[in-house]
């Protein structure tokens, strides 16, 4: 069992669902204490032990039911619907079986175990059977729907389809002349029946097996399309669904502030660049040398335009800010429209939903005034400036539609000679830059990087460029 808990973990990894080395033997733990008596108790032990977010729930619910359940719910139903056609109760099919064991006992006709765990019923090995078979012909490879006939095809072939049906019409013909009529006709029924069981059972082995992989299929086929759809046109729910995407984009854009080390006054015996440094004495250690490099922590200062005009793309981008947050341990993020606001604070101790509903709804600046970048920058220029230094990477994201009032683009200038670089994000198509109110060409001179960024996938793109 821990070898097949372990296969389950690593499927619910491939599907997206984060499961630490911890948790996982948190579960082999929790399975060893509760057992395998009860499949509910189990179920929930496995949850509880490595499910943290209610995002997981309804993967890990249909994985477990594939996984746990699928394949051993398939026989017992097929053998209710075998024991439905035949007219049977549970007592009446018992009784079949046990008389046809003993007429196979009496005849000393020898089966194959493939024969012998269908026609007994004996659920259990005939699912180790289908899984080891399915191991041998590579069957975790499937990935579409389309290749479901040719691996339902090679799994009949090598677990021996074909010699069954015809041993199977062999022990027909010798039970045809050792039982009577009556009890023949329901024998050779229950044979036919469970041969058909068999096909359907391979067929629908098959597709649970590439049921396992739709979710993480669907999950990346669901985010291709998002990542082509304008910030402007995403609906509330397509943003709360672009959470993991919003993660991975901002785990990129960890590298460009990635820590750093310098050289400090005091460090740790290196014996690499000892041995190095010491080639010339024969590898002798006549000089120690010492690593004294320190972290150099960067910092990252987040600036997110919340107008109305761009009230869909505020929404995406604060719920890009918060991920940063989440990941960086020195980010201060701000809001702004006309007046500038610190939501840095309420990033940390709300959770995502939460957060970015009071940053939108006006309580940490009046998100119903004209934009205007200029007036906001003064602020940010005159109230957090001091804490911007070489460490600092500044990230504006905004439209730069000012509403024709005073740009004050110096602000930035003194915010660039300030910072490690400056980097702006416009949502806007760059030939409507500098047309109308925007102020974008009076900005850009000043910044590091300015991309425009409509969607999620040319955001990819900007960071890739900006890492590389």
């Amino acid at each position: 069992m821990e070898q097949k808990i372990l296969r389950f973990v690593e499927l619910l990894r491939e599907n997206g669902v984060r499961v630490s080395l911890a948790e996982n033997l948190d579960s082999l733990v929790a399975v060893a204490r509760i057992g395998l008596s009860n499949p509910g108790d189990f179920r929930e032990a496995l949850r509880a032990t490595l499910i943290k977010r209610h995002i997981d729930e309804s993967t890990f619910d249909a994985l477990f039911q594939l996984y746990f359940l699928g394949i051993g719910r398939e026989l017992t139903e097929q053998l209710r619907a075998t024991e439905s056609a035949l007219g049977m109760s549970d007592r009446d099919l018992q009784h079949l079986l046990d008389r046809l064991a003993q007429s196979l006992e009496e005849l000393g006709i020898p089966l194959s175990e493939l024969a012998r765990q269908l026609l007994t019923a004996d659920h259990g090995r005939l699912e180790q059977m289908l899984r080891q078979v399915a191991r041998e012909i590579g069957l975790e490879a499937i990935e579409r729907p389309f290749q479901e006939g040719r691996y339902a095809h090679m799994l009949a072939q090598t677990l021996g389809l074909s010699g069954l049906a015809a041993e199977l019409e062999e022990l027909k013909k010798r039970l045809a002349a050792a039982l009577p009529a009556d009890e023949w006709q329901k024998v050779e029924r229950f044979i036919d029946l469970r041969l058909q069981d068999l096909t359907r059972t391979i067929k629908r082995f098959v597709r649970q097996e590439l049921e396992k992989k739709e979710p993480s299929l669907r999950e990346s086929e669901r985010l291709d399309r998002l990542g082509e759809k304008s910030f402007y046109y995403l609906t509330e729910e397509e943003i709360r669904q672009m959470k993991q995407a919003v993660t991975k984009l901002a785990e990129r854009l960890k590298n460009i502030v990635a820590v750093k080390r310098k050289r400090g006054k005091r460090g740790r015996f290196d014996i690499k660049d000892t041995l190095r440094k010491n080639l010339q004495y024969g590898g002798v250690p006549f000089r120690i040398e010492f690593d004294r490099r320190v972290k150099d922590k960067p910092q990252i200062m987040v600036l997110c335009d919340v107008s109305d005009s761009v009230r869909n793309v505020s929404r995406f981008m604060l719920q890009f800010v918060y991920t940063l947050q989440d990941l960086y341990s020195r980010v201060r993020s701000f809001v702004f429209v006309s007046d500038l606001g610190e939501v840095t604070r309420l990033f940390e101790e709300q959770d995502i939903h939460t957060a970015i509903e009071q940053a939108l709804s006006g309580q940490v600046v009046n998100v119903f005034a004209h934009s205007d970048f200029g007036r906001a920058f003064r602020i940010f220029h005159r109230d957090f400036l001091p804490a911007v230094n070489k460490k600092t990477t500044v990230i504006i994201l905004g439209d730069a539609r000012n509403n024709y009032n005073l740009p004050h683009e110096w602000t930035l200038k003194d915010i660039r000679q300030r910072a490690k670089q400056l980097i702006w994000l416009n949502p806007e198509n760059r030939l409507t830059w500098g047309f109308g109110d925007s102020e974008m060409d009076r900005y850009l001179v000043y910044c590091d990087v300015v991309e425009e960024c409509r969607n999620l996938n040319q955001l990819y793109r900007v960071i890739d460029r900006i890492v590389h």
